[in-house]
């Protein structure tokens, strides 16, 4: 396959288990709702540390891909990781 496309594959799947792993983080361990948690998280500056907790679920895509020899997908995770870092940095800093 192209490796553009297994890349933006990787990335891809590399957002959506961010996502996921933080939306999951908020279900089973806050005690108020998904946007209610976004809002204080921000109020308080802790949205930095929801992000890194999410992104917590990117390890298990990233050694998925190696594991299967996905190799370029696992790269796209890796961006997706980074881009995650880039965002918690930003937040951290401003």
């Amino acid at each position: 396959m192209n490796t553009k496309k297994e890349i933006l594959i990787g990335f891809v799947v590399g957002l959506i288990a961010n996502t996921i792993g933080t939306l999951l983080y908020i279900i089973f361990f806050s005690d108020f709702g998904i946007t209610e948690t976004f809002n204080v998280a921000i109020e308080q500056g802790h949205i930095g540390s929801l992000l890194a907790l999410g992104a917590i679920l990117n390890l298990v895509a990233f050694f998925a891909f190696l594991r299967l020899r996905r190799d370029q997908r696992a790269k796209g995770v890796l961006m997706a990781t980074l881009l995650t870092a880039m965002v918690i940095l930003y937040y951290k800093l401003f």
